[in-house]
């Protein structure tokens, strides 16, 4: 053979590896790429409480929650304010649905165990779930007093009294400014799915106690 055709095949074989190298290199980039994304993808589902994918909202820097709230939010969830009495969003609202956080939008409260408590604020006998909610001592205004927080948020909800109705005996008195309301025909659109049976409407859920005048 000569000299010429040992060159052009040695040329055709170095280039078949050359592109045989190169798929390959592609193909493992691919699956390291495909990989990583599968457990990227998998931890950060796991970083979120069960039930809270879609609706659950990280808590967003002190500035942007100044540009993201109203002055009337951000006094109550961050600086502890009290909204004015009878003229505030929720006092009158006796519509089915749950009350979340305003900033992460978790599950806080249920139209179910909202009650009159002639307060104009909103009041109700329990959270949805007692995990959700921390109660610290506040002696703020010479008064004592139990305040009320958001757990994953920190926000300043409102107090809690032991002046409520049965069962539990309790009136948590919480802000409007601190809660957004979910009405019930737009839970499952916005992931709330799993907390429907906590609103079924049931004789006298959710409505002004006979006789009261509509507040909380």
């Amino acid at each position: 053979m000569s000299e010429d055709a040992r060159a052009v095949r040695v040329e055709h074989s170095d280039k078949h590896s050359l592109h045989l190298s190169l798929w390959l290199g592609l193909v493992g980039v691919i699956l390291v790429l495909g990989v990583g994304y599968f457990f990227f993808t998998r931890a950060q589902a796991a970083k979120l409480e069960p039930g809270q994918i879609g609706y659950l909202r990280p808590v967003p820097s002190d500035a942007k929650l100044r540009s993201q709230l109203s002055d009337a939010q951000y006094h109550v969830t961050r600086e502890n304010g009290t909204e004015t009495a009878f003229q505030n969003l929720y006092w009158d609202n006796y519509r089915v649905g749950i009350y979340v956080d305003v900033i992460t939008r978790e599950p806080l409260f249920s139209s179910q165990d909202k009650f009159n408590g002639n307060t104009g604020r909103p009041c109700f006998t329990k959270p949805i779930s007692p995990e959700r909610i921390v109660q610290k001592r506040d002696t703020s205004h010479d008064m004592e007093r139990i305040e009320v927080r958001a757990v994953r948020s920190d926000s300043h909800l409102g107090h809690l009294f032991n002046d409520g109705p049965p069962p539990t005996g309790q009136r948590y008195a919480i802000n409007s400014a601190a809660m957004h309301f979910v009405p019930v025909e737009n839970m499952v659109a916005q992931g709330y799915a799993e907390f429907l049976p906590l609103v079924s409407p049931t004789p006298g859920a959710g409505q002004p106690s006979p006789g009261a005048t509509p507040g909380k």
